[in-house]
């Protein structure tokens, strides 16, 4: 009986399989509880070998958060169809695929961990968000953006990342309501802004100008117009 040889990987094909395999470890524990050892084992390969491929683990892990970078600067990739609002919330539920997917690594990513503070991985850091801002902004169809509107898109790209740490710390909101959240965060932050610029009131008009009454801007509305009734009944019970 015989048995068919393992083939042989060439270097990039290799390189390839150390990156996922490390990105899944990565995924599961903070990066620097990841041993070497461990990559090579889960590779199937000496550890001797991890190294003729990659000088230590700082740069297999900067090869790992390249990959995982471009994967989640593809998660705010969505086309210019139909309403706004459903385009953020099928964002905001791709987005958290990642995060759920990656956990560990992502908050090792944003809180401090092993390249942290490198150049490369400040520079993929950035990458990411000046993509989900480019991404927002084609959603908006504007390609040369206000002051107060580059404030608003980069101040929710922000929100949408701590939110997503704070989510993974405990999971205590359903990630279904943070997502329909953080859309109702985006159409309220632009709200704010529009009651002190008309050229951002403009873009609000044309923003909700399609909005069904049931989309996710239209829910909104209704649960602000609900708390709204509530207001003056509490100001009558306050004491003077």
């Amino acid at each position: 009986m015989t048995t068919g040889a393992r083939r042989r990987m060439g270097v990039e094909e290799r390189r390839q399989q150390l990156i996922g395999v490390a990105l899944e470890l990565f995924s599961r524990r903070s990066p620097e509880d990841v041993s070497i050892d461990e990559i090579a084992a889960a590779a199937g390969i000496s550890r001797p070998l991890v190294y003729h491929y990659f000088p230590g683990k700082q740069s297999l892990y900067e090869a790992a958060l390249r990959r995982a970078a471009d994967e989640l600067a593809a998660r705010f990739v969505e086309p210019r169809r139909g309403p706004l609002g459903a385009r953020l919330l099928r964002v905001m539920g791709r987005f958290f695929d990642f995060v759920e997917e990656h956990g560990p690594g992502f908050s090792a990513l944003m809180r401090g961990g092993p390249a942290v503070g490198s150049t490369a991985t400040n520079a993929m850091i950035d990458e990411v968000r000046q993509a989900a801002y480019e991404q927002i902004l084609a959603h908006l169809g504007v390609t040369d953006p206000p002051a107060r509107l580059e404030l608003v898109v980069r101040s929710w790209v922000s929100l949408a990342e701590s939110t997503a740490l704070l989510w993974l710390d405990g999971r205590r909101i359903p990630r279904e309501e943070l997502q329909l959240q953080l859309v109702h965060d985006f159409a309220a932050l632009a709200a704010v802004s529009a009651a002190y610029d008309g050229e951002m009131a403009s873009l609000l008009i044309h923003m909700l100008a399609d909005e069904p009454a049931d989309g996710p801007f239209g829910d909104l509305v209704d649960r602000l117009a609900t708390l709204l009734t509530k207001i003056p009944a509490v100001t009558a019970q306050t004491p003077v």
